[in-house]
């Protein structure tokens, strides 16, 4: 029996494959999880802060990759769910405009790489052109967002805490 992989998963697949992916994994920036077509799940880590975790779970979605940008949206692992409100990431500057679970109901975050955020902001392609989805960075150009936001001093841990 012939399975078919579509093309975009494909490319995915190849990116996952690739030496900055891996170099970010073996460094313990991220990690690869799962991939159900066309969502993968990835962790990315953030340093210990009071009760927060040390790595985030993000579940994205990545149909026409990597034409179309990702979109990426906190994710709880363990329930297979969307990440609770109280549970995401913060800090008092940065990472809360970032994080915001208010933005589209928390299905994104308020990046100008993510597929649902760009849309309405054509001003973001002026005024931060190094944070556009690129085609050729692909996800590892959004994961490095992430993990920066994490490894700032910015970030204060969990919403909650």
């Amino acid at each position: 029996m012939n399975v078919v992989v579509s093309p975009d998963r494909l490319l995915l697949e190849r990116d996952l494959a690739a030496p900055d992916f891996r170099c970010g994994a073996f460094g313990g920036r991220w990690k690869l999880i799962e991939i159900a077509w066309p969502h993968v799940i990835i962790t990315v880590s953030a340093p210990p802060r009071g009760t927060a975790p040390t790595e985030y779970a993000f579940r994205f979605e990545c149909s026409s990759y990597p034409q179309a940008p990702v979109t990426a949206q906190p994710w709880d692992i363990e329930k297979g769910a969307p990440l609770a409100a109280d549970k995401w990431p913060t800090g008092p500057s940065h990472v809360c405009a970032v994080f915001r679970p208010d933005w589209r109901n928390g299905e994104c975050l308020y990046l100008p790489c993510d597929r649902y955020s760009i849309k309405g902001h054509d001003n973001w392609r002026t005024e931060h052109p190094s944070r556009l989805w690129n085609p050729e960075r692909g996800i590892i150009g959004y994961l490095e967002q992430i993990y920066d936001l994490f490894h700032q001093s910015d970030y204060s841990g969990i919403r909650s805490a």
